[in-house]
């Protein structure tokens, strides 16, 4: 007797999903075209609903979240520009998707680091990871920095800006710390405090002493302790899993409340600035991180696959914190040990500011270019210098780069009406800032495991 073989599951036609998406876009486009018009701006507004409306299913059946987060963010921004009011009250779901990450980053950073050097003889390697983390993130982020002064250089976007007449108290007042209490801020005073106040740094530091103290322990006593932080960690990184699915919602509710306050003709009148420096982040991805992953034989097609996720994440919610346990979770299965992953990732939150360096020389240039101030060749150096000395240590300061800009500021006699211009268009830069950031930090994780010959491959992650 012969069995005839089952039928082939029935495929999908992929020409329904692209006649949806072409249709939004159509209909999106005639939104977009008709807002212009002063006796259609309703129809117009039905229109790019409509089109956001067609669109649902294609987003559903994708089952992405890069997807479902760009979709979000797009419902926000309409949802900013035709409902401000309710829009600028959506602030608390980003507000609870960014408590839910804070909650598992500790655990997840703890968990990972001491099982890395306890559970698997690591200790040796952290002070060469340390050292190679450090160079690459000093590299990095000084390029970013020249990369940043020459864009604004060629582009005077700060020239013809107009001031406001008074700078009103928006500004952080406090100076960029000193060299000794960066390295103070290091060590943790309290390990419950830490946690509580998320410093990440220190946590981490924490989880290094504790792993080499754990790791001297003779094994009968390590191993049960080790087997609670590895079921500890994976729980964590399964929990993370469950907050993702709230991140599409939360990237649509930042967006909305960012739009909903700002206002677009606010974040229009400094496109030129936005344009500038975004343009300069394709020139550090073209030109520095692009030469950085090929050198280090970094396969960039499935790198920048599994980043592609926690870099839409900081972009959405303008925070590179928020990304950070899934982009560990995707360096994980990218190849990079755990043990590097919890130890360079939160290494470059606070050592790190590839996005940042980016927009200190440029914001600092367009500050002196809105004053009509004309720095010389000299001075623009020593400002370089100074930016990139003050810049490290506070990647995880809110305002970060405020309280960087305001310091750089009085050295220069810039005035602080300058800085305020900024703060219009500063949400909208953030977004970049932030996707960068995270990208720095993958990059950084990926190429110290391939220094340290830990990089494994897709068939060594199967077996």
């Amino acid at each position: 007797m012969t069995f005839d073989p089952p039928p082939p599951p029935p495929t999908s036609n992929p020409t329904i999903p692209r006649a949806f998406t072409l249709a939004s876009a159509t209909l999106f486009t005639a939104g977009v075209a008709l807002a212009f018009i002063p006796s259609s701006v309703q129809i117009a507004e039905i229109l790019r609903w409509l089109a956001l409306a067609i669109f649902l299913p294609v987003a559903i059946r994708r089952k992405s979240l890069l997807v479902w987060t760009f979709y979000s963010m797009l419902a926000g921004l309409l949802l900013g520009l035709d409902a401000p009011h309710f829009a600028s009250q959506l602030r608390f779901l980003g507000d609870i998707f960014l408590r839910l990450i804070r909650m598992v980053v500790a655990p997840l950073i703890f968990g990972g680091i001491v099982t890395g050097i306890a559970g698997h003889s690591q200790l040796k390697g952290v002070g060469r990871v340390a050292v190679k983390s450090l160079i690459f993130f000093e590299v990095v982020t000084t390029l970013g920095l020249l990369i940043g002064l020459i864009a604004i250089n060629l582009s005077h976007a700060g020239v013809g800006v107009s001031l406001p007449s008074s700078a009103q108290g928006a500004l952080p007042t406090a100076g960029p710390e000193t060299w000794q209490q960066i390295l103070l801020n290091i060590f943790p005073e309290n390990i419950a405090l830490a946690v509580a106040q998320n410093q990440i740094l220190q946590v981490a530091v924490f989880a290094l002493l504790f792993g080499a103290a754990l790791a001297t322990l003779p094994e009968p006593k390590r191993a049960p302790l080790v087997s609670v932080l590895q079921s500890l960690t994976d729980t964590m990184f399964r929990m993370t899993k469950f907050i993702m699915y709230v991140a599409p919602l939360a990237a649509g509710a930042a967006m909305a409340y960012a739009i909903s306050t700002s206002g677009l003709a606010l974040l229009l009148s400094l496109a030129r600035l936005a344009a500038t420096y975004y343009g300069a982040l394709a020139a550090l991805i073209l030109l520095v991180l692009l030469p950085i992953l090929l050198a280090f034989r970094i396969p960039i097609r499935r790198f920048a696959a599994a980043i592609g996720e926690p870099a839409a994440i900081g972009f959405a919610t303008t925070s590179s914190e928020a990304a950070l346990p899934l982009a560990m979770e995707r360096l994980e299965e990218f190849g990079v040990p755990r043990w590097i992953v919890s130890f360079v990732v939160p290494l470059g939150y606070s050592f790190n500011m590839t996005g940042s360096s980016v927009y200190l020389t440029m914001a600092a240039i367009f500050a002196a270019q809105a004053a009509g101030i004309h720095l010389t060749l000299s001075q623009q150096l020593v400002m370089l210098f100074t930016l990139m000395l003050t810049s490290k240590g506070v990647a995880g300061v809110p305002r970060a780069t405020l309280v960087v800009l305001m310091a750089s500021a009085a050295q220069l006699h810039i005035p602080a009406a300058a800085i305020l211009v900024l703060l219009g268009v500063d949400t909208l830069m953030d977004m970049g800032r932030s996707a960068m950031n995270v990208i720095g930090n993958c990059i950084a994780a990926a190429v110290v495991a391939r220094w340290e010959g830990e990089l494994s491959s897709p068939t060594e992650l199967s077996s």
